[in-house]
């Protein structure tokens, strides 16, 4: 009788590929991967047990970078595959690394199949509103009148919001964190780690050399306090030190108001008071489609619930179809189902008629 080995800890450098990283200077993956890097440790997780699957994009390359296994893969499919490596081996910790072009465009399809089916997937996907490995043309989150390659008289399509998409696929685990938040996205992607469904978090990254300063109207030092919200369970959305915050009005839509004391003011006691275990959505859509010019942009985790995986929902169909003798109930759904006969006929059509054989039966 044998007993096993403890986990040897970790640190962040065993989680260091030895590949050169090539990204552009000054991207925000380079902050991503760190913080991804970081928090690997943290999660008690074999190395041998987790994998990163990627699509196609700057953002792709992930894999080649992280010490564990990984899988680049097809364009906008890395969801699909991933599911069916988790179902097939459901003890790995499975990542999914995709981009705002790879996930919500040619992969729009299987990134809202893998929300709906709370697939034990951990989904991070960078935001850059832009297509970067092409060469800059204009991507689902990219806003209206943005000139680029492919628009060059201004996009004239509404981009997506992320957030708001998976949601109303069912997505159970929802965030959104910027690149240069390095702490609030050590602790979000731990969380999303650990969570037990799919989990989906946006990171909101720059690219420098095609879509530079896409987010500093939103997370500049000098304006990050006005123009974020970051979002706490248990506490009132309270935003640029506490002076404003979100009310939800008359109309029940959420309107900014000044919080304090005094004449136009409002007490802290009308604030909403954040919720991401709330059975409905409700709250998280709202925060997802909130963001300027009318209100700040929520950072954080919007939604974070617990539901029947597939992955238990699989485990428990098999051990249902296994019976004493074996797989017999297996058996009987492969057996069962309609024959039918194809009966003799005739023809009179054509160059004259003739007797068709009968062509048995089948399932």
């Amino acid at each position: 009788m044998t007993t096993a080995s403890p986990l040897v800890p970790l640190t962040r450098k065993d989680f260091v590929s030895p590949q050169e990283v090539k990204w552009c200077p000054g991207c925000g993956d380079y902050s991503i991967l760190a913080q991804v890097q970081r928090t690997m440790p943290d999660l008690g997780v074999p190395k041998e047990n987790i994998v990163f699957v990627s699509g196609i994009g700057c953002s792709s390359r992930f894999p080649y970078y992280m010490a564990t296994y990984g899988v680049h893969s097809i364009h906008g499919r890395a969801p699909a595959i991933a599911t069916g490596l988790k179902l097939a081996r459901p003890e790995l910790k499975v990542f999914v690394v995709t981009g705002d072009g790879d996930a919500l465009s040619i992969g729009g399809n299987h990134i809202i199949h893998a929300m709906r089916r709370n697939i034990e997937l951990t989904v991070l996907m960078f935001n850059n509103r832009i297509y970067g490995l092409t060469k800059g043309q204009v991507s689902p989150t990219s806003e209206l009148g943005k000139v680029t390659k492919s628009t060059p008289l201004g996009s004239i399509d509404k981009p997506f919001e992320p957030a708001a998409l998976v949601l109303g696929a069912g997505a159970t685990f929802v965030a959104r964190v910027a690149d240069n938040e390095v702490a609030l996205m050590q602790t979000i992607i731990k969380r999303a780690s650990e969570h037990k469904g799919v989990a989906f978090v946006e990171i909101l990254q720059n690219c420098p050399v095609f879509n530079d300063g896409a987010y500093d109207a939103l997370t500049g030092k000098e304006v990050k306090a006005e123009r974020q919200i970051v979002i706490q369970h248990g506490k009132p959305l309270l935003f640029k030190g506490g002076t404003m915050g979100i009310r939800i009005n008359k109309s029940f839509m959420p309107e900014v108001v000044e919080v304090g004391e005094g004449e136009g003011k409002v007490p802290v006691s009308e604030i909403v008071v954040h919720d991401e275990t709330a059975e409905s959505p409700a709250l998280a859509q709202m925060l997802a489609h909130m963001g300027p010019p009318n209100f700040p942009l929520p950072v954080g985790i919007l939604r974070a619930v617990r539901t029947e995986t597939l992955t238990e929902l699989q485990l428990d169909q098999v051990s249902k179809a296994v019976t004493a003798k074996g797989n017999g109930i297996i058996e009987e759904l492969w057996r069962q189902g309609d024959t039918w006969t194809v009966a003799a006929t005739q023809s009179g059509e054509g160059n004259g008629s003739a007797d068709e054989e009968e062509l048995g039966t089948g399932d």
